[in-house]
Parts: structure tokens; C-alpha cells; sequence
């Protein structure tokens, strides 16, 4: 066959073809053109065959390299143009040479490969296609040549290639895909261009469907996205862009698989990433609707970390997202995953960034309301980490955690294991006590009801062994007590605990651990106007009683004797002739306090504006407990004030006594070798307390320092 094609190319041709002068090269090309025109004519195809043959063995596969890049391409070149119409039945012979050209070591061999299949696809052209896997391979290699000439030349011939496969008919998008995606983590600029180039060309081609296929490249052009390259993130994020609009516009979108890629792209650590990912998840989320409830758990991920993200664009658009996908109301048995939402819910718990703890507590709190029984199914696996999120540093979320808490609590055993938690953890953390400890309480009372909050921890401090905790805790609640605006209606039932039956069983259920403080009786006592029984409790208060904290209690309850709440008994010591047992109980308060104190001046200065009664003389000797029936402001007496017969006084201050004595031992056991502090030394530890909690309490006075005159 070589011999045959020899006869039908003079040598001198075949010469002239490797010559280095360019015109006798192309005049060669042109003489075979000829031949071969000449020959498809006269229908010789087997000599044509002969012809290739020889240009490929002889010429493109010669190990010289004159010939390879000046004689074979240039040669099979001008046979494909003298075949025309002809030229596809010898593809087959003509392609894979050239092909292989792309390969060769010589950059110029490479640049005249590309000019030769430039030709060969002109004059060819849909019968291109069958090879254009292979020759868009190629081209994605030759797009990042090492030399500018052979990128040059690459470029020609993508843009005519590009221009065939948008013409024609035959051209295979299942078969192009696998490719595309094969090459989309490609890191290299020049390819990453050459393929974002080719995806919006197939897509802006209306018989070829590249939307359909978007799952399998839409993670490479994210990752594009991040590119170093401001042209390859510009040619990216258009594409991209275009992409969303057609979902929008296609009722048939697969976004399940897309919306796995774009939950990955949301935690980029490139900003423009992530923003381009969450807004697509925006449109997934109001586009998809139901069809996205299997991947809810995952979306969630995805947007509640990006709510607190340091750039405000994509915190706007995760918020937005957040408050459409809790919109949707999913059912449980259509695939909607409640467990797998509140474990991405649980684990945003632990978040560095407030925002999102906030938003994944309010996922908590959605879910408990709409789905309350497939919620308490997982109760065990969340319970603890929501308890542990009362100690959150943020008030904020620390108010959220107690609104999720008072929902599950409306079961019984909840609540007790909920207010169990709380003493666990202010027994154990008492800063977190003083500082969070009526914002906790007072908000559980809004939620749960002041009056059942309140008898929950009183049953379960009565039994609390240490001791001193027991009595730090009450004096808290008790401040709580007498502080908080959310607890004035629990204030109003203890002042009726005399006279009405509700007032009387609260007081008694709150006395079983109030017990743990003379103040904190004290003042509960003054709330619920049995003053007589207050008198009793101060009156069997012993030497080792009198202490430090004590006596800062008994500055506190002084002074909040002269706030609003107790306005009432302020009032009451107009009438001295009926109320000598608050007489008394002042009187003997007052009597506590180191005379220099400034609670003592207070309270002195209120008591002299009482006007003097012969009664509060009687009273020195009486029985505190012998006048059970009240006298109503008409004289008359009440049926209800029979329910003060039903307290047992004496039986509450002997169980008083009884808890104090405990007390007195505990620190008789903690103090042995310490001494009864004197009264000047008792007032120096105050001051100094007073210094260190000068924000919480109003000071207190030092003692007069002393002068020539003594001491005042």
C-alpha cells in the first residue's frame, strides 16, 4: 500500500511537504489536495486509504520531528479538505493521528496539530462529533499548554469545535457528562475557564438539557467560586446565576442531590462561597418545599451556623431561610426526621456564637409545640444538654432554655426533675445563683405558675442535706419573694394565709424549708401578717444565731420593709392598739441590729413615728398564740379567720427550733476553735461585706470616728 501511495504522490511532493520554507510546504498541501480530489472523483477510496496510510506512518508518527509537525499534519490536512463531502468515511484514519499530535513532546507539533484538526473539523464538521469526547479531552489539556502559541491555536479550534456541537443533532450530552465531571476539581485557571466555557455554551443550547445534569458539575463551580482568578469567579458566578434562574423556571428540578452539595458549600471558608450556597438554599427551600423534607436535618445544619456569620449578607439570608423552613409544617410519616433535626439542634447548642444557639432553641420549641409526642420520644438524648444550657453566659438564650423547659415540664415528673437540676446546679455553682438565679426563677414562675415553681422547691430543699446550701437558697428565693414584680400575686395569697384556706396551705408548704433561716421565716411570717408567730421565731433566737450573714439578711429585710411591698404593714402601724405583735416583731428586730448600723437608724426612725399605745405594754406577757379570731374593721368576726386556728403555731416553731438547733450543731462541728465574735467585730465584718457587694446592697454606715467629745 506504501508502494501504491509512492506512484500516486510524486517524491518531490512528499519533499517539499517537510521542507522548512513555508510556501513550498503549503504548495505541496495544495498538490495533494489535488490528488485526492481527483482520486475521490474517480471513486479510488483504497488508494486515499494508501495516501493517509503513508502521510501517518511515514510523516505523523516519524521520529523526526520536521515531519511529524510539518509533513503528516499539513498533509492529512489537505487530504481531508480534497475528500469534502467524502472525508467522513476516512475519519477513522485521519483523526486519531492528529489526536495522538496533541501529545507530542514538540510544542510545535502540538500548535500544527490544532491548525490541522482546525481544517479537518471545517470541512467535516457534524460528522465531527462521533470523536468529540476524545477531542475535548485534548482540548482540556491543550487549554493549559505550557506555550502561549499552542493555547493560541487550542482556543481557534474550541470555538469552531463549539460551534459544530451547538449545530449539531448528533451530539451526546449522557455521554459528555461523565467527562465534564470527571474534570470539574480540575485546580488549573486555563482549564477551569475552558470548562465553565463549554457548561454555558451546551447550556445555552435549547435541545440539549445541561440543567438535568446540573448535580453532576454544580459542586465544580462552586468550588470555582474560590478561585484565586477574579475572571474565573466572575464566569463561575454567572453561570451559576443562570443556572438558578432556569430552576426557577423548571417545573422539574432535582434538589435533592443539589441540595447535599450546596449544605457542603455552606461551611466554605470562602465568604463569596457561602454566600452564593445559602442563597441557592433560600430558593431551594421556597422552591422545593416537601421535596426537600429528607434533607431538612442537613439544610438545618447548614443555615444555623451561617446565622452568625461575620458577613451580614449571608446573616440575612440564613435568617430568612431559617424562617421559611420553619414555616413548613412537614408530617413526621412522609419522611419528615424530628430526631435527626433536633440532633443538628442539639449540637448548635454548643455553638461559640449566641445567634445561633438562640435559633437552634427556638427549633426546640417549634418542634415541642408542633410534634410533642415524636419530641418527648427523644427526650433522653436532649434533656441533658438543654439542662446544662441554663448556664449559658447569655441571659438571652438562658430565657429561651426555660420557655423550651416550662413546655416539656407540663408533665409532672419533667417539672421535678427540672427544678431538681436547677438546685443540683446552684448547689454546685453559686456564683451562677447570684447572678442568674432570680432571672431563672422569676422566669420559670411567669411560665409555670409562681405558686407551683415555689412549693416545688420548698419540698424539695426540706429535705436537703447540706445544710448551709439549704439556707443560702431559701434566703434567695425568699429576696425573690419579696422583690420580684412577676410574684405579686403569690405575695397576695401568703397575706391571706391567716384567713383563707389556699393562703394558708402555701405558707405552710413554704415554712417546711423557709425554716432553714430565721430571716427568710421572718419575712415570710411578715408577709403572711402572723406577726405574732414572727415575734416567737425572734424571740427564741440563740446568742450563736446572731451572726455575720444573719445580720446582713436582717439589713436586707429592713430595708425592703421600706419598699412598696410592704406598704401594707407600714400602714398597720397606724393602729398599734391592733397590731402590737408587729410592734413587737419591729421592736425586737431592731433590737438585733448593732445599735451604729444603718438599719438600726432606719427602722428607729420609722418606729417613732408610730404613735405610742398602751397595748404594746400588754403585750409583754401574753400569749402570743391565744388570740386565734381577728376582729374585722366593723368589729365583726370573720367565719374565714377560723382557718388561723387550723395553723399550728406552736408546732411550726418547734420544727423552727428544731431546724436552727441542726443548724447550730453543723457550725459548731465547721467552727470549733472560733469564738462568739464580738459586737464591734460583728459590725466591721459588714462593713467590709458591704465594700464587697456594694452593688447589691445599700451601703451600710461605718461607726462615727471619734473626737474630743467621744463618741457620738
Amino acid at each position: 500500500m506504501a508502494a501504491d501511495a509512492l506512484s500516486i504522490i510524486p517524491g518531490a511532493v512528499l519533499r517539499n511537504l517537510s521542507d522548512k520554507l513555508y510556501e513550498k510546504r503549503k504548495n505541496a498541501a495544495l498538490e495533494i489536495e489535488g490528488i485526492v480530489k481527483q482520486l475521490a472523483t474517480a471513486g479510488e477510496h483504497e488508494k486515499i486509504s494508501a495516501v493517509i496510510s503513508l502521510l501517518t506512518n511515514d510523516f505523523t508518527y516519524s521520529p523526526q520531528a520536521n515531519h511529524r509537525k510539518q509533513g503528516g499534519l499539513i498533509g492529512l490536512a489537505a487530504v481531508t479538505v480534497g475528500l469534502t463531502s467524502e472525508a467522513a468515511q476516512h475519519l477513522e484514519q485521519i483523526v486519531p493521528p492528529v489526536l495522538s499530535s496533541f501529545l507530542d513532546q514538540d510544542s510545535r507539533v502540538r500548535y500544527y496539530a490544532c491548525e490541522a484538526l482546525y481544517n479537518i473539523a471545517k470541512v467535516v464538521r457534524g460528522d465531527f462529533i462521533i470523536y468529540f469526547n476524545k477531542i475535548f479531552d485534548s482540548l482540556c489539556k491543550l487549554s493549559a499548554d505550557s506555550d502561549a502559541n499552542v493555547q493560541s491555536a487550542a482556543h481557534l479550534l474550541d470555538r469552531l469545535v463549539k460551534d459544530i456541537v451547538t449545530e449539531s443533532d448528533q451530539f451526546s450530552i449522557e455521554e459528555f457528562i461523565p467527562l465534564l465531571r470527571e474534570r470539574m476539581n480540575v485546580l488549573n485557571p486555563y482549564v477551569r475557564q475552558f470548562l465553565v466555557g463549554w457548561i454555558t455554551v451546551l447550556d445555552s443550547v435549547p435541545d440539549i438539557d445541561m440543567l438535568g445534569f446540573l448535580p453532576d458539575f454544580l459542586d465544580g463551580l462552586f468550588n470555582m467560586l474560590s478561585d484565586s482568578s477574579h475572571e474565573i469567579r466572575q464566569q463561575a458566578d454567572a453561570a451559576l446565576s443562570e443556572f438558578l434562574q432556569e430552576i426557577k423556571n423548571s417545573p422539574n428540578v432535582d434538589y435533592g442531590r443539589m441540595a447535599e452539595i450546596l449544605v457542603r458549600r455552606a461551611g466554605s471558608t470562602d465568604e463569596f462561597t457561602r454566600l452564593t450556597s445559602i442563597t441557592w438554599i433560600n430558593e431551594f427551600v421556597k422552591l422545593g418545599g416537601e421535596q426537600l423534607v429528607p434533607y431538612y436535618a442537613d439544610i438545618l445544619g447548614a443555615i444555623l451556623p451561617c446565622i452568625s456569620d461575620e458577613e451580614e449578607k449571608i446573616r440575612v439570608v440564613a435568617r430568612e431561610t431559617n424562617e421559611e423552613l420553619r414555616g413548613i409544617k412537614a408530617d413526621p410519616t412522609e419522611g419528615f426526621d424530628i430526631g435527626a433535626i433536633l440532633s443538628i439542634a442539639k449540637r448548635e447548642l454548643n455553638s461559640e456564637h449566641e445567634a445561633t444557639r438562640i435559633e437552634a432553641l427556638h427549633w426546640f420549641s417549634t418542634l415541642l409545640v408542633r410534634y410533642r409526642v415524636e419530641f418527648l420520644a427523644y427526650l433522653n438524648d436532649i434533656f441533658n444538654p438543654l439542662l446544662n444550657a441554663l448556664s449559658d453566659p447569655s441571659d438571652a438564650v438562658v430565657l429561651l432554655v426555660l420557655e423550651v423547659h416550662a413546655r416539656i415540664a407540663e408533665e409532672p415528673h419533667h417539672f421535678h426533675h427540672l427544678v431538681s437540676y436547677l438546685i443540683r446546679t446552684f448547689h454546685n455553682n453559686h456564683v451562677l445563683l447570684e447572678k442568674r438565679g432570680a432571672l431563672i426563677v422569676r422566669r420559670l414562675c411567669v411560665l409555670l405558675g409562681a405558686e407551683k415553681v415555689y412549693r416545688e422547691f420548698s419540698a424539695i430543699l426540706e429535705s436537703e442535706i447540706d445544710l448551709d446550701f439549704a439556707s443560702v437558697m431559701v434566703q434567695a428565693l425568699n429576696l425573690i419573694l419579696l422583690t420580684s414584680t412577676e410574684l405579686g400575686e403569690l405575695r397576695s395569697l401568703l397575706k391571706r394565709s391567716l384567713v383563707d384556706s389556699c393562703g394558708k396551705d402555701l405558707f405552710q408548704s413554704l415554712y417546711a424549708s423557709w425554716r432553714h433561716s430565721p430571716m427568710a421565716t421572718i419575712s415570710l411570717c411578715l408577709l403572711a401578717q402572723a406577726y405574732s408567730h414572727a415575734s416567737c421565731v425572734i424571740q427564741s433566737l440563740g446568742e450563736e444565731d446572731i451572726n455575720v450573714k444573719f445580720l446582713v439578711q436582717l439589713d436586707k429585710l429592713i430595708r425592703l420593709l421600706e419598699t412598696p411591698v410592704f406598704a401594707y404593714l407600714r400602714l398597720q402601724l397606724l393602729e398599734p392598739g391592733k397590731h402590737t405583735w408587729l410592734l413587737k416583731t419591729l421592736y425586737g428586730l431592731m433590737m438585733l441590729l448593732p445599735q451604729q448600723s444603718a438599719a438600726f437608724k432606719i427602722l428607729r426612725t420609722r418606729l417613732k413615728t408610730v404613735p405610742f399605745s398602751e397595748n404594746l405594754k400588754r403585750t409583754s406577757s401574753a400569749n402570743p398564740y391565744s388570740q386565734i379570731l381577728q376582729v374585722t374593721e366593723d368589729g365583726n368576726r370573720n367565719q374565714d379567720t377560723q382557718n388561723y386556728s387550723a395553723i399550728n403555731f406552736p408546732s411550726l416553731l418547734q420544727q423552727f427550733e428544731n431546724m436552727q438547733q441542726q443548724h447550730r450543731n453543723h457550725l459548731k462541728g465547721q467552727l470549733q476553735s472560733r469564738k462568739s465574735a464580738s459586737a464591734a467585730t460583728l459590725l466591721q465584718e459588714i462593713q467590709r461585706y458591704e465594700e464587697a457587694h456594694s452593688s447589691s446592697l445599700s451601703e451600710i454606715s461605718r461607726p462615727p470616728s471619734r473626737t474630743s467629745k467621744g463618741v457620738s
